[in-house]
């Protein structure tokens, strides 16, 4: 397993896709363990890196990831199968904006790693999946450092981009219904609970 997750970084570095950064990946397998997380709705799954560690972390977990990118998808399917997890992993080709779930299915935990600028429309539209005591889970939260700084960035579609993370921000300081902590690990990481417990 260690050499196959070696290979895929090195893939995503080749081949310029952007995967978690490991200080986030392990704050969220320790989550994953110390809160006793199964089902999980990964939406981004790239090629699979952060599904693949995840699902690897406990043997209870199970792992629905949706990604819209096809060569991307394929690649991820790849890299489940070659980690034997295609048993714990369903990889979902479609934009996850237009994804439709069972209306009974709950998850523990939710991880949103998608699209920027759709970080808000993917929290509104998947919170109705999530356990009463689940948690959403987002991350890029500083983006590289930008966040926070779009008033000094030249690009026109870096500039709008950070905005709508900064928006999300305020968003879910602002959300009635949710808690989020801000954690200044990796790239950043937001954590959202129900507020009361439905």
């Amino acid at each position: 397993m260690k050499q196959l997750l070696v290979e895929i970084e090195d893939y995503a570095q080749e081949k310029n896709v952007p995967i978690i950064e490991k200080k986030s990946i392990a704050f969220i397998m320790k989550y994953i363990k110390e809160h006793n997380v199964k089902n999980i709705l990964e939406i981004g799954s790239a090629i699979g890196y952060s599904a693949i560690l995840m699902a690897s972390c406990k043997d209870d977990v199970f792992i629905t990831t949706i990604e819209r990118d096809e060569e991307r998808y394929m690649e991820c399917l790849k890299n489940v199968k070659k980690c034997g997890l295609d048993k714990k992993i369903n990889v979902v080709f479609q934009d996850a904006l237009d994804v439709n779930l069972s209306a009974d299915l709950k998850y523990d935990l939710i991880f949103i790693d998608a699209a920027k600028g759709q970080y808000t429309k993917f929290f509104e539209k998947y919170k109705y999946f999530l356990k009463n005591d689940g948690v959403i889970i987002t991350d890029n939260i500083k983006f590289h450092g930008y966040v926070g700084k779009s008033s000094d960035i030249e690009s026109k579609n870096l500039k709008g981009l950070v905005q709508k993370i900064e928006n999300y921000i305020n968003f879910l300081k602002e959300n009635q219904e949710f808690d989020t902590k801000f954690y200044d690990i990796g790239d950043g990481l937001s954590v959202s609970t129900w507020k009361n417990e439905k």
